[in-house]
């Protein structure tokens, strides 16, 4: 296994080799069209002629209103680049590039555990600014995977890797709210279709687990895509009008710009709390903590009466919760509503 150093020199030199031949879109598998029902609402997209008759994909912008992707856009980009693999004696890692918008390359761990012949697989996004290191964590992997479930591992939009030298500073999560939510809903979906793919992963019914902004968002990538039958959230972001009033997560010189009639409105297409009854048909843990900082309590319990009876726990501060997590730990809780739990 590479250190953590390692790990990162060994990303930036296959970037630096290879990021110029995905961008234009070689080394790339077309995917077929996944197996599993394509998320509710799927949009259409439109083409055009070439000269020599063959048809030939037109870009649209992609559109933030819409929790389900829009796979006619997005559908013939959905592959991958493997950054390098390796092996333990529990589990196989691999890296893998996924590329379907300019300039936003999207890294994704494949953390696999050994003797499990297609195993069933786990989302796992954390929230904002985490980054894509915890991935490469030797107790955070074994913990995923422990119960036999394949976990993969990626970063939201506008954060960490994907947005360093990519887009303004001023440009950060919170202030493209919209973007950075839906475009993250997005890509959850485009992995789902990019695992069915492979060939060595089971999809029929996925698990995902997000923490803060990453709870946030699998709300919104379950709520657009049925194969999501678990969903496990911790401390999810949301009730946007309380949250952006008060959380210490937005800068009080900004806090007025969000608040704004117009940030607001955009801000209802992603909101967690008008989604999350719609879950009343899947697996569904929300849980939080009582001494979380970065939600407001007025939000916290919005979010709370949300939830459909039953699916809710509480702990009072983070060592209640941590013991609670020594029981079924990262993985126990989705592993056994999958039905994948040895």
């Amino acid at each position: 296994m590479r250190s953590l150093i390692e790990e990162r020199m060994f990303r930036g030199f296959v970037y630096l080799v290879i990021f110029g031949s995905m961008t234009a879109g070689v080394g790339f598998a077309q995917s077929a069209q996944p197996s599993q029902p394509s998320a509710p609402g799927a949009a259409a997209g439109s083409s055009d002629s070439s000269a020599a008759g063959q048809p030939k994909q037109v870009r649209k912008k992609e559109d933030w209103t819409k929790l389900a992707v829009d796979r006619k856009t997005w559908q013939p980009n959905v592959g991958g680049v493997s950054l390098g693999k390796s092996e333990t004696e529990k589990y196989s890692s691999e890296l893998v590039r996924l590329l379907w918008r300019p300039q936003d390359p999207i890294d994704i761990w494949i953390i696999k555990p050994r003797g499990v012949e297609k195993p069933r697989v786990a989302l796992y996004l954390y929230t904002f600014p985490d980054d894509i290191d915890r991935f490469m964590d030797e107790s955070w992997r074994q913990g995923a995977t422990q119960n036999g479930l394949a976990a993969v591992g990626f970063i939201s939009a506008l954060t960490g890797e994907r947005v360093r030298g990519n887009r303004p500073m001023r440009e950060w999560f919170v202030r493209e709210l919209q973007e950075s939510m839906a475009s993250s809903a997005h890509d959850a979906q485009l992995i789902i279709d990019y695992l069915a793919q492979r060939g060595d992963l089971n999809v029929d019914q996925v698990g995902i687990f997000g923490q803060g902004s990453g709870g946030a968002i699998a709300i919104l990538a379950a709520a657009a895509d049925p194969r999501i039958r678990a969903v496990d959230v911790l401390n999810p972001w949301g009730d946007w009008p309380d949250w952006l009033k008060s959380s210490p997560v937005v800068p009080d010189d900004q806090r007025g710009e969000f608040m704004a009639p117009e940030f607001l409105q955009k801000a209802t297409v992603v909101e967690p709390v008008a989604y999350l009854p719609s879950l009343k048909d899947r697996a569904l843990r929300v849980q939080q903590i009582l001494d979380y900082p970065n939600t407001p309590p007025a939000a916290r319990d919005k979010i709370a009466a949300t939830v459909p009876a039953g699916d809710l726990v509480q702990y009072k501060d983070r060592t209640a919760h941590a013991e609670a997590w020594k029981k079924t730990g990262l993985s126990g809780w989705l592993a056994s509503a999958l039905g994948s739990k040895p």
